[in-house]
């Protein structure tokens, strides 16, 4: 009896649904909205690329700067990461007999898997990040809008040459991270699991050619593209002040994180579809 009187009128349930459907129906039209203005700053990026003035010293900068701040996360995630792989690949080789085809499975998982996978890693959480806090700085101290005042498209000279850097530097960063995975692997392999050196060398190329490899250099050059696209919407779109640029940055990370993933999957079904295995 107690329970039935305690329990709310049917007005004030209806209510507090209605406003819950309401709230539902702004956040969809809101993340709408957004997802219309996402494209059309892609659409608008690509248009810009090659429209005068090429923006060549702030692209030059711009890749200094994702660089500067990609790198060395680059080589920390790196080592260990092919370094584990390597040694469970070995002992699964060691275990059927083929310890010599070391060298083919290390440059394979390298190419194909480690290499990309670690520049998702590295372009969604240090690139992306980086350049959603420099613009999102710009934006809320009204930089971007006085851009805009003076005539100048943000798009064109502020998105167009970071987007591009991102991807110039992933494409970097995967060449680099497939150099560390090749040589920690022989290094690994031969101190420390007793492999041969010749045949480790010898079987590089054995499952790794040149498809693969220019599908891992498409691979990251999408990442970057697309991480790129991620900060910089983010970043021209941040409001709220500081407490806003921090919250676009760890949004940031999350869209990049999930788009990345999703282009991985998608550029491996195309390219395994290619390479006819």
């Amino acid at each position: 009896m107690a329970g039935v009187l305690d329990a709310p009128p049917r007005g004030a349930v209806r209510s507090q649904l209605r406003r819950t459907v309401t709230t539902g129906r702004k956040r969809l039209a809101a993340g709408l909205d957004g997802a219309g203005h996402f494209y059309a700053m892609s659409l608008d990026t690509f248009r810009y690329t090659f429209s005068r003035p090429v923006q060549v010293r702030e692209f030059v900068d711009q890749v200094w700067f994702i660089a500067r701040v990609s790198t060395f996360p680059t080589v920390l995630v790196a080592i260990p990461f092919t370094v584990l792989v390597t040694f469970i690949l070995n002992i699964l080789l060691r275990e059927i007999g083929a310890a010599d085809l070391s060298g083919a499975s290390a440059a394979f998982g390298t190419i194909t898997q480690i290499g990309p996978m670690v520049t998702v890693l590295i372009v969604a959480g240090a690139g992306a990040t980086a350049i959603c806090a420099d613009l999102g700085s710009r934006t809320i101290h009204d930089e971007i809008a006085a851009l805009e005042v003076m005539g100048v498209d943000p798009v064109k000279r502020l998105v167009v040459p970071r987007v591009w850097a991102s991807a110039f530097v992933a494409v970097l960063l995967n060449g680099l991270v497939c150099t560390i995975g090749i040589v920690g692997g022989f290094v690994f392999s031969v101190l420390f699991q007793g492999v041969n050196p010749g045949a480790f060398t010898g079987n590089l190329t054995l499952l790794t050619g040149l498809a693969e490899l220019v599908i891992a250099v498409v691979k990251a050059g999408l990442f970057g593209l697309f991480a790129g696209l991620v900060g910089c919407y983010r970043g021209i779109t941040a409001r709220g002040g500081p407490q806003g640029v921090g919250e676009a940055v760890n949004e940031t990370v999350v869209y990049a994180f999930i788009g990345l993933f999703v282009v991985n999957v998608l550029v491996t079904a195309v390219g395994v579809k290619v390479t006819g295995g």
